[in-house]
């Protein structure tokens, strides 16, 4: 039975499953001179290059937003512990 191919690309996107070593892991996230995304050192796709700057901005845009639901949910959880009048009309007149 032949070996299967741990890398290389399907439909133009590529895949990586040998085994990560901690300097290819990092490597992978830190490529200057490359484009905001670049190969995943593991899995299937494509990562952030954090070498470039439009990376940071993705990364900051995504925590503002983060951080906008989880406010949002803790103003809406007090909201919910107020009592709440429930008006019941069974149609007779």
């Amino acid at each position: 039975m032949a070996d299967k191919p741990t890398s290389g690309e399907i439909l133009g996107i590529p895949y990586n499953f040998e085994r990560p070593s901690m300097g290819r892991m990092l490597s992978a996230y830190w490529q200057p001179g490359e484009g905001m995304l670049v190969e995943k050192p593991f899995g299937v796709g494509y990562t952030l290059n954090l070498a470039n700057w439009r990376s940071w901005i993705v990364v900051l845009v995504a925590g503002a937003l983060l951080w906008h639901q989880q406010s949002d949910g803790e103003s809406e959880q007090a909201e919910a512990d107020e009592p709440v009048e429930v008006i019941v009309d069974d149609g007779e007149d």
